[in-house]
Formats: structure tokens, sequence, C-alpha cells
């Protein structure tokens, strides 16, 4: 009988979207066909230390799911004692590789979705799911983003990148820059940042030099973007070199200002609309537009691109694209996956072969 592949699966986190880490892991492994998969959880709590085996729901807060109760497997999750000490520098990454088969890190925001656990895993020479260093380092860093788009000819509503340094020396001079630049409404964000958090609606001077203020003490690098009356739709990307669109996606926000963090995780009240009422040419167009995107970043695995559908010109505008975007059952992501034809647990299973087939694929080159 075949053996199963032993999944890592790495939840929590430090940034924001710790919850929202947990919530989706939790999803999986209540998903994950346990005749094909073995799950080992490794936890991380909001001061960055790794938790190995059922002890990481404890560490973390969480309840352990009841697949894993379940499964059988309670003796044998402890291995992945072996991984952790690999944070600290003290086993050799073929060591710590011993314990899995592959990593899905499903990791929201900084310190997990930025580049930064996939290094780790690179080092560690490990297959891990979703998007590599590079991808998933310009995926988190929208300025870099909206250049790296910008060259592969993506249309983008008009904005301007702001250094936390200049506008605490000239907080009056750069707010009027902005203001003369970009008009009112506008909309003040982080750079590198997820789920909404630290985005203003800026409507006049005083509000603006606030939201700039509130996203200073978020990041170094600070995106003004103008306001874009429009619809918002989004597309689920999967695979490698030769990624595959779903049917388009619309968020229908709860907030009549923007999708922000309330409206995505606590109202309950945002719709989603899938798939998205657009013409065949429109839906056709918007997935072609996700697909570059995607390629543009050089993507793997996974992503979700946000486009703004304009109003007024019809044009399609990319927002950004997401490298490993909310996991639960009923996410946008998977949600269109299945609309789409493909069901969540399949999909799961799809994301840890394109793990494989990549690592594969990268101890090919010399």
């Amino acid at each position: 009988m075949t053996r199963k592949i032993r999944v890592g699966i790495v939840f929590g986190g430090k940034s924001g979207e710790h919850e929202v880490s947990i919530n989706s892991a939790q999803s999986v492994i209540e998903n994950l066909n346990q005749d094909l998969f073995e799950v080992f959880p490794i936890g991380i709590d909001k001061q960055g230390t790794w938790h190995a085996g059922l002890g990481a729901y404890n560490a973390l807060g969480a309840p352990i799911p009841q697949a894993l109760l379940a499964s059988g497997h309670t003796e044998t999750i402890t291995d992945t004692e072996n991984l952790l000490p690999i944070a600290q520098g003290d086993v050799l990454p073929s060591q710590a590789a011993e314990a899995i088969d592959v990593v899905l890190p499903i990791l929201h925001g900084p310190f997990g979705e930025d580049g930064t656990v996939q290094g780790l895993f690179e080092l560690m020479n490990i297959p891990y799911v979703g998007a590599g260093v590079l991808a998933s380092a310009v995926g988190m860093d929208k300025a870099m983003m909206k250049k790296v788009f910008a060259q592969a000819g993506l249309d983008q509503c008009r904005y301007e990148v702001i250094l936390r340094s200049r506008f605490e020396r000239e907080p009056e001079v750069v707010a009027e820059e902005v203001a003369a630049s970009l008009g009112y409404p506008c909309f003040v964000k982080p750079a590198n940042l997820g789920s909404s958090v630290g985005i203003t609606k800026a409507k006049d001077f005083d509000t603006l030099l606030t939201a700039l203020r509130t996203a200073a003490k978020y990041d170094r690098k600070i995106i003004v973007e103008e306001a874009v009356d429009g619809r918002e739709i989004e597309i689920a990307v999967l695979g490698n070199e030769d990624p595959k669109a779903s049917v388009p996606g619309e968020i229908i926000s709860s907030n009549d200002e923007f999708y922000d963090y309330d409206a995505k995780y606590l109202s309950g009240e945002s719709t989603m609309v899938i798939p998205a009422e657009l013409t065949p040419e429109q839906a056709e167009e918007v997935r072609a537009l996700a697909v570059r995107a995607f390629q543009a970043i050089d993507g793997s695995g996974l992503s979700r691109a946000d486009f703004f559908l304009c109003r007024k010109t019809g044009k399609f505008l990319i927002n950004e694209i997401n490298t490993f975007p909310g996991f639960t059952k009923y996410s946008m992501y998977p949600k269109m996956w299945e609309a789409t034809g493909l069901p969540y647990d399949k999909l799961i299973e799809t994301l840890i072969h394109l793990a494989i087939e990549r690592h594969e694929d990268k101890n090919r080159t010399r």
C-alpha cells in the first residue's frame, strides 16, 4: 500500500491575520482526505514561537480539529518537533525534512505570506504550497507589486508611494502633494499588510493627514490611491507554469465606504456573488488579466487577483494579488473554484501535488 503523504500544516503567525489563519487551517484539516494524507500541525503563536503537534492548539488557544482526534495519528504528530529547531538554526535541513513530505503554510500577512517563511522552507529544501520567495514578497509589498503590474501592462488606478520618513519630516507638505495629485476621496494604506488593516478613506485634508498617520504606524511605505467607482471582481488562479483561472466572483461589501476588515470577517453581511454577473466577453477578459498578473509576479500554486470594474469606462483595473488568500471552505478563493467545478477537498489535493511538482522541477536545476 502506498504510504500517505505527510503534510505539515503551518498556521497562526505574528501578523494581524493570526485568527484568520487558524480558521483557514482548521477548515483545511477537516476537509483533507485522511486516506491520502497524514497531518502534522505546526502552530506559530503571536510572539513568533513555533509549537509542534497537538500541543500547538493549546499554545495558540485554538480548538483541536475533530479530524485530528479521530485520525489516530496523535502519537506520530510529535514528529514535527524535528522541524522546529531549524528556526533556531540547531539542526541541519536534511534532519528537519525527514519529518514531513510537504508543507502547507496557511499563513496570511507579514511573517508568513511575504517570503520570509518561504525562504526558510527553501533553505530546508522542503516542498511547500503556494508562491515562492520572490512572488510572495512582491505580492505583499503593494508598492513593488504596482511597479511589476505596470511593467506587465496591466491597467491600475492612479496612486502615490510615500516613505514614512518623509511624511514624518513634512506631513502637511506631503498631504498637500497627494491631494493635488489624486484629489478626494482617496484611500490610504500601508504597503505591507493584508485584510484591509490600516486602510482609511480620506475625504478632506484633515482626514488625509489622519489616514497617513494611521498607515505610518504599520509600515515604512504608504500607498495612496485614487477612489474608483467600480465593482469589486475577484478571480482565483491555480497552477504553476500553466495557471488556470476560475469563474469570476464579485464582492458586495456591507460597508458603503469600502471592503474593510469588519466587512470581511466580522459583520457577516457582505455578499459573494459567484459567478459574477458579467458578459461572457468581460469574464474571459478578466480571467486572462488574472493569469497575466499571476505570471507577472512569477506566481505558483495559488493566488487571488482582485480587480475594479470601472463603472464609467468599463475597464478592469488590477487592485492587488493575494498569494495566500483566506482559505476556509466558505472563503472566496475555494468558493470560486467550487463554482468552476473543483470541490474544496480536490482543490487542497491539487495544491499539494503542485507544490511537490514545483519542488521536483527546482531540484532538476544544477
